[in-house]
């Protein structure tokens, strides 16, 4: 009996699916039978999430507590994650929120240039003025220690000592033929020049809160990516800092 039915397993003849006829061959591959099961079957998977989704919306309860209620709002039919005020600024959150990090990019760029600009116009004679250095002389006889005079052994005036820069030498000072000094336009030009440094610091501070934005959207844009296995938080953000996680290490093929 096993034998007559081997027998006839091997006479049978093997039904293959027809191809796509010719005059149909611009509306691609014709569809098999296993194409369309796993069409059905994803089509009906996606159905019977739909009616568990629907009926777990019949039956929520809209005045039910949870946490992430007072985290989250909806705005014209969108969902936004709250900001908590301890870890950014106003100005942060607004420009998280309305602009994107090609634009903060390209502000922060500006600013830069603006800022050197300005530091090559200034010159930045005042911080030279403050840098505190040294030097050191060295004298054959110990009591010449006692009578030493800097600006002597410098060949400059007394007056001059304070300064890091432009200090001349007496016979510079004797040969010179020094200006008028109108009192009028220093006075202007001292107000310029703090006008000037107030606008460098504003400058600094708005480079310094842009650069944050930058770093916290591309913090942001990162955590976005899915992977599988979520990053670590290791320190919460702060109004002059992004929060710091950290990624299991993960093997690139």
């Amino acid at each position: 009996m096993s034998s007559w039915k081997s027998v006839s397993k091997s006479n049978q003849k093997t039904h293959r699916e027809r191809h796509q006829p010719e005059a149909r061959s611009h509306l691609g591959l014709l569809e098999k039978k296993k194409d369309y099961k796993t069409r059905a079957d994803d089509f009906n998977e996606k159905q019977k999430t739909l009616r568990l989704l629907r009926k777990r919306a019949l039956n929520r309860n809209p005045d039910e507590f949870y946490f992430h209620m007072i985290n989250s709002k909806t705005e014209d039919g969108e969902h936004f994650e709250k900001e908590k005020e301890d870890e950014h600024t106003p100005d942060q959150i607004k420009m998280m929120q309305t602009q994107d990090i090609q634009y903060v990019t390209m502000k922060l760029t500006s600013e830069k240039r603006k800022i050197e600009r300005l530091k090559a116009e200034l010159h930045m004679l005042d911080a030279a003025e403050e840098v505190t250095n040294s030097h050191t002389f060295f004298v054959d006889d110990p009591k010449e220690v006692l009578n030493f005079d800097v600006a002597s052994r410098l060949g400059t005036h007394p007056a001059l000592m304070g300064r890091r820069t432009n200090r001349m030498k007496l016979e510079t000072l004797k040969s010179a033929t020094l200006p008028t000094i109108d009192k009028a336009a220093l006075e202007k030009a001292q107000r310029q020049k703090a006008q000037k440094y107030a606008v460098l610091a504003k400058r600094l501070e708005r480079e310094k809160q842009l650069r944050i934005i930058q770093e916290k959207m591309l913090l942001k844009k990162n955590l976005l990516i899915k992977t599988e296995s979520k990053p670590e938080r290791i320190k919460p953000a702060t109004k002059d800092a992004p929060p710091v996680y950290r990624w299991k290490t993960e093997r690139k093929r």
